[in-house]
């Protein structure tokens, strides 16, 4: 049976881990220097700065790495079922207006993508249309296409012929040469260098890379399994038992599929299994993490006296297509040659402060922003433009 949210509503625990997400990936971005992997010699450094480089390092990407852009998606189908069921209701079809409101994103994507190489918008806005394909199905069957695109069936496919076929060699697209280009920009180049390179061959880098690596199934899936939750109204307070389950269930997956993907590459030799099967193990392994995340943050939202707290990022989390496009504005201006060129200054410890102090002050700009207007500057943008006449 599908659970109709009330008309306009907006479910301010969705917006809480909206803003937790989009906070945890401007703190990947500024260690990875927003893709630019170029850093002070560490040779003289102390012994407790290298250790304190590793564990930022480590720590940060086994918490939020493939995590915080899963969350990202997941609320993205969330949001789709939103703004769908609210069309619905008015006895309107929102599928064609979403598919306008992507190539919108497919835009705002390409204005980001001319400073970070590897963001995410432009997947988002091309794998999205699955959802006005899909978003009439029953729920059984959009779980059973969300459940297929997450064990990453081509992958799984190539892991098995190679077994089959030990000639089989497991394709890729080659892009070693386009991340050259884009790292001699960002070490060398203009800004309008810079952007000419990022628009054409860290565009094609980034989408290659999210094809090789199971992103493009994985975010269709997380789409679906947001559009999902929306019907069933699972991120109201009154499901809150499922997401018990939810956690058990993630805790007692995610421990074996992270120990087998780290015991994969001892036992399989054949490069062209191991690579497709170490894929689908990982992502699994993320998925489950990601779960136990979200499960986590409802429990702490709605069972703990957290809950004031938490509601204090609900206005970060409404603005996370600004801070999102802002942060790459910031950071590539932070890290790249054409801005102050801080790659050779800042370790990874002193990066993860430099993110911190980004989050800090649009975490201000937010909180003053919302007091005084309904939307952020580019939601406002986006939302106006999907309404064109």
């Amino acid at each position: 049976m599908q659970t109709t949210m009330q008309r306009h509503q907006r479910v301010d625990v969705a917006d809480v881990l909206r803003g937790i997400a989009v906070a945890a990936i401007i703190l990947l971005h500024s260690i990875e220097h927003f893709n630019f992997y170029s850093y002070p010699d560490t040779a003289g450094q102390s012994t407790w700065l290298n250790f304190c480089d590793k564990a930022v390092w480590d720590g940060m990407f086994f918490l939020f790495g493939g995590k915080a852009y899963a969350v990202f998606a997941l609320l993205f189908g969330f949001s789709f079922f939103i703004q769908y069921d609210n069309q619905r209701l008015r006895g309107k079809d929102f599928r064609g207006r979403f598919c306008w409101r992507l190539v919108l994103l497919f835009l705002f994507g390409n204005l980001n993508a001319s400073f970070f190489t590897a963001e995410v918008l432009v997947l988002y806005s091309l794998t999205g249309f699955i959802l006005p394909l899909t978003c009439r199905l029953k729920d059984k069957w959009l779980l059973v296409l969300a459940c297929l695109l997450l064990i990453q069936p081509l992958p799984l496919y190539y892991a098995v012929r190679a077994a089959c076929d030990p000639t089989f060699v497991t394709p890729s697209v080659p892009t070693a040469h386009l991340w050259a280009q884009t790292f001699a920009a960002q070490q060398n180049g203009t800004f309008l260098e810079t952007v000419r390179v990022n628009l054409h061959a860290g565009q094609l880098a980034s989408l290659a890379w999210a094809w090789d690596n199971g992103r493009v199934f994985q975010t269709a899936s997380l789409f679906l399994f947001g559009l999902l939750i929306g019907r069933r109204g699972l991120f109201l307070k009154e499901n809150l038992g499922i997401w018990n389950k939810v956690l058990c269930g993630s805790l007692i997956a995610f421990f074996p599929l992270n120990g087998l993907s780290a015991m994969l590459p001892g036992f399989v030799s054949n490069p062209s299994v191991l690579a497709p099967l170490s894929l689908t193990v990982t992502s699994l392994a993320k998925f489950s993490f990601m779960l136990i995340l979200v499960s986590g943050g409802l429990m702490a939202y709605y069972r703990t006296r957290l809950q004031p707290l938490m509601d204090k990022i609900i206005p970060y989390g409404r603005m996370s297509l600004t801070n999102y496009i802002t942060q790459s504005i910031i950071g590539s201006a932070l890290f790249y040659h054409w801005g102050l060129s801080l790659h050779d200054d800042l370790g990874i410890t002193a990066s993860l402060f430099a993110g911190m102090a980004l989050f800090i002050l649009q975490f201000a700009w937010c909180t003053w922003w919302m007091k005084r207007h309904t939307h952020g500057p580019l939601e406002y943008v986006w939302k106006r433009a999907t309404w064109l006449k």
